[in-house]
């Protein structure tokens, strides 16, 4: 999942994306899917591109990846663990669980594994505010979470 040796090459695929999603109504959203599934996130270079076919400014585009977590605008490991860090998770004793991972895990928010196994990202609310705090890992979501319980998590994905 790296990204095309020249700009050429990459300019080239995002426009077959793109065409493949630009005449079905709200194509932003599949576009990105369609791109981050190609290379593991959405390069830079592909927002000003998909700005201009779509008639949107790129800060319009970045706003779009930027706000939904499932978007990455930075390269991943092949796991992807988020921890919440929303206001119900937070008085739950998220902060404490975050502390707790990064220093069990050697990594800081946004930071891969050496190895490119996991990357640690924080994500603003999964959605589980009533059994706080929450994680996930590829389609398993975790309420009540401990470093126990995210560590086996990290554990049974082969992390």
């Amino acid at each position: 999942m790296s990204l095309p040796a020249s700009p050429v090459e990459l300019t080239e695929r995002i426009a077959e994306i793109i065409a493949a999603h630009k005449d079905r109504e709200g194509p932003m959203l599949p576009i990105l899917h369609d791109i981050q599934e190609e290379w593991g996130f959405v390069p830079e270079a592909a927002q000003p591109i998909i700005a201009e076919a779509l008639g949107l400014t790129r800060a319009e585009v970045h706003g779009v990846v930027s706000f939904y977590h499932d978007f990455r605008d930075h390269p991943s490991g092949r796991h992807v663990l988020r921890l919440c860090r929303a206001e119900a998770c937070q008085s739950m004793g998220a902060d404490a669980l975050a502390a707790q991972v990064q220093a069990a895990l050697g990594l800081d928010w946004h930071e891969t594994t050496p190895d490119g196994r996991l990357t640690l990202e924080p994500v603003f609310c999964l959605g589980l505010c009533a059994c706080a705090p929450s994680a996930q890992m590829g389609d398993r979501l975790m309420g009540r979470a401990t470093l126990a319980k995210v560590q086996r998590l990290v554990a049974g994905a082969g992390a």
